[in-house]
């Protein structure tokens, strides 16, 4: 498989120092706005792997770069705002698409905390017949959240559960970052993003609809000794994804952020920072959401200084196969100094950058195959739970007490 990885920052560098180690991938383009990030990128891993310069939001560009390269499949690793035009170029290109955030919401205009807008996906899911009715497949939301998220869901689905009552993605970690009192170990434009939006929930017979950001605050226990994390409601592609393909009662996601992480994006938005239109300063035009990120130390870099662990999983409930309820955790943790060691990649961005690589290796082998636009949750589950396993990075269940 020859495939094209659009951006080379921590998530797309870390899928190529996993992929130079595996046998799936002829060739592989890194492609950034920044070349010389995309050559390092490229560098650090194999003698097949190449970097190359692309404007993300020049949908004609990717389109003929992707031809170039005889490329197929494309990966989106950058932040969402150019989902779409990737994801249009690789329609019009004839080859797989492959994301790990869909393209952005838009509240309510009038009741944002109770109705929905423009919804997570919204823009992706209106070509979805395209894809269709061309026989191709476009595979969203394929990280760990959304992505290793989704197919737990449909694991429990098919193997644990004969009823589903909720499924509920909950989000913990006790990482430290040596050095800073705040420095996001992800994306600050993609955090600020999902948290500062009316978080999405599901229920059956109301459909999709929103609340206040970090609302209902939950304590939550983690596995491998995290221990409890409170955690709030955050927008999230599961709970628009998830109810499409997976029979439950009840969808949510809930991320642990803290006081304080939580009190310095409030003070983000009350300064207005989280704005994405652009001011004139000095004579500039700049975005203060750019201004925040460019503050912050890039998470592909802080690597060295992060210490613990981060998990992500599926809390289910229901009724379990035997026809008890049954209450089960499905995660997974990394741990940061074995991500380092073995990759040279901080455990956020590693965590989600193995996800791509197992879907991409399904889809060339034939593992994976269908058509249309697909969240993680329509394919098989097995034959990807099978791969992440030989990741070095296992996957647990936690079975608990039903409430």
């Amino acid at each position: 498989m020859r495939v094209l990885v659009i951006g080379a920052g921590g998530v797309g560098t870390a899928f190529a120092h996993i992929a130079a180690r595996r046998g799936n991938f002829e060739k592989v383009v890194i492609a950034d706005y920044d070349r010389a990030r995309a050559d390092k990128a490229a560098q650090s891993a194999a003698d097949h792997f190449s970097g190359v310069k692309i404007d993300a939001s020049d949908e004609s560009s990717i389109t003929e770069l992707i031809r170039t390269e005889h490329c197929d499949a494309v990966l989106n690793a950058v932040d969402p705002r150019f989902v779409m035009p990737i994801y249009r170029a690789a329609l019009a290109a004839g080859v797989t698409y492959v994301d790990m955030a869909m393209s952005l919401s838009h509240p309510h205009p009038e009741e944002p905390y109770a109705k929905t807008g423009v919804k997570l996906g919204d823009e992706q899911f209106e070509l979805a017949p395209q894809w269709e009715e061309r026989g191709m497949l476009a595979l969203a939301g394929m990280g760990v959240e959304p992505g290793l998220s989704d197919v737990f869901a449909r694991h429990a689905a098919d193997n644990l559960f004969e009823s589903i009552d909720e499924l509920g993605v909950r989000d913990g970690a006790n990482l430290v970052v040596d050095g800073y009192d705040f420095c996001p170990t992800f994306s600050i434009w993609t955090t600020i993003e999902e948290c500062l939006n009316p978080p999405v929930i599901w229920e059956k017979g109301r459909g999709w609809f929103t609340t206040e950001p970090f609302s209902e605050p939950e304590t939550f226990a983690f596995p491998a000794g995290i221990g409890p994390v409170e955690c709030v409601n955050v927008e999230h592609e599961e709970v628009l994804l998830m109810p499409r393909w997976v029979d439950t009662n009840r969808v949510t996601f809930k991320y642990g952020l803290g006081d304080e992480f939580i009190g310095v994006l409030k003070s983000i938005h009350t300064l207005g920072l989280d704005s994405t239109t652009k001011v004139s300063v000095g004579g500039v035009e700049v975005s203060p959401r750019d201004v925040v990120a460019a503050c912050l130390p890039d998470p592909a870099e802080i690597g060295h200084l992060m210490h613990g662990l981060t998990c992500a999983g599926t809390w289910v409930k229901g009724i379990g196969k035997g026809g008890s309820p049954r209450e089960v955790y499905l995660y997974h943790v990394v741990d940061n100094e074995w991500c380092m060691s073995e990759y040279g990649s901080q455990a956020v961005v590693w965590q989600t950058a193995i996800n791509p690589v197992v879907a991409l290796e399904l889809i060339s082998s034939g593992a994976w195959k269908d058509v249309g636009l697909l969240g993680p949750e329509a394919l098989p589950p097995g034959p990807f739970l099978e791969l992440l396993n030989d990741s070095g990075a296992p996957w647990g269940l936690d079975e608990r007490t039903p409430s």
